[in-house]
């Protein structure tokens, strides 16, 4: 996973104005890196262009920190 966290993490510092050592598995997306609901959008954009995968708002909605990103990721990239 540690490379689908590496890439995530350089997508995730592409839209929101974050340190990439600030950028944990257990950061939280709004409180700890400050994502706006516009880059959360934003990033799962990328995501779905990165990773070949459809990221629903569903997902989204349950999304609360980066490892969670990484986690549905690892669950849904072959």
């Amino acid at each position: 996973m540690s490379e689908i966290f590496e890439t995530l993490k350089e997508i995730i510092c592409e839209y929101v104005e974050v340190d990439p050592e600030d950028v944990k598995e257990d950061s939280s997306l709004r409180y700890d890196i400050g994502a706006t609901s516009f880059d959360l959008m934003n990033v799962a954009g990328a995501i779905e262009d990165t990773f070949n995968v459809s990221v629903t708002n569903s997902s989204l909605k349950k999304i609360k920190t980066v490892g969670d990103i990484a986690e549905l990721l690892a669950a849904n990239v072959k």
